[in-house]
């Protein structure tokens, strides 16, 4: 019995990119990091893994931030990172509560309407908002990278990851100038968007994927040559995306490229209610009541 197709099942298809699982960028201190991402995020050190003074991991949802220490120099996103979180208020008034302590650093946030525009102590950018359709049922977590790509870029980079990485993308307008949207998992995304506003050359940040079509973009890769690091059996990374017509270099940032087979894979992450204190403790609330 052939019955009429009712979806456009494309809708639902996320490509090959599963997931975007962590930014990393290195920091030259811890102190700083806790009162930002932990008491002005409200985000959450994990406590199982780098827990020591060299390098920490902050849980976000399915996400993460990952905070190596490197003296003296920080790492800097050319870009934005997008959070959601349950409350705005909640977080405005944490971030003023450590305002002080941050003094003297490049630490600052403003409400923008609907979202919160913050910078950490070292110049990241963040924009921070409430759960919302755009971002699918997420209450907390990592919805976008933002990252600004020269002019006349967009429509090569979405090329070079369809074609490459076997993404699913778009070409569309955010902001109101061409970007190339990159899927990266359920109302994931990563948002190379135009600008002309000169960019600092790149200081070796990264994002994490996951991918599961593991060997085709890794010997499509290999092919050009643009393999940096063989890392292990589920693991391997590249920097440079390029014009796939004439090989040139368009924008870099390094991909940590994971299997889905990777221990790390799915892995669940501790996320703690940030509203349980010591004087107003509620018995079972201690870990994150939404949706992650």
């Amino acid at each position: 019995m052939t019955m009429n197709a009712k979806y456009d099942r494309g809708e639902q298809s996320a490509g090959n990119i599963v997931h975007m699982e962590h930014v990393n960028l290195m920091i030259p201190e811890q102190p700083s990091a806790l009162l930002f991402y932990i008491t002005g995020l409200r985000l959450t050190r994990d406590p199982y893994l780098m827990t020591g003074l060299d390098n920490m991991w902050i849980n976000m949802g399915r996400s993460q931030f990952h905070l190596p220490r490197r003296d003296p120099s920080p790492q800097i996103l050319r870009g934005t990172i997008g959070l959601v979180v349950p409350d705005l208020e909640a977080i405005e008034t944490s971030l003023n509560s450590v305002k002080e302590q941050l003094s003297g650093s490049a630490f600052s946030f403003e409400r923008k309407n609907n979202y919160v525009e913050a910078i950490c102590p070292w110049g990241n950018k963040l924009k921070i908002h409430e759960p919302a359709a755009e971002y699918g049922s997420m209450q907390l977590g990592m919805p976008y990278v933002e990252i600004s790509a020269p002019r006349a870029s967009s429509k090569k980079i979405a090329r070079f990851y369809q074609e490459i990485l076997g993404a699913k993308v778009s070409t569309n307008l955010r902001h109101g100038v061409p970007c190339a949207s990159i899927t990266t998992g359920a109302a994931q995304f990563i948002h190379f968007v135009e600008t002309d506003i000169p960019q600092p050359d790149y200081d070796g940040h990264h994002v994490a994927i996951y991918i599961a079509d593991f060997a085709t973009p890794y010997r499509k890769l290999r092919e050009r040559d643009l393999i940096s690091r063989e890392s292990d059996e589920h693991e391997w990374r590249f920097i440079d995306v390029i014009d796939l017509d004439t090989n040139e270099t368009i924008f870099q940032i390094e991909h940590e490229v994971r299997s889905v087979t990777h221990p790390l894979y799915a892995r669940p992450l501790v996320n703690r209610n940030p509203a349980q204190t010591n004087r107003s403790y509620h018995r079972g609330q201690d870990g994150f009541l939404g949706e992650i």
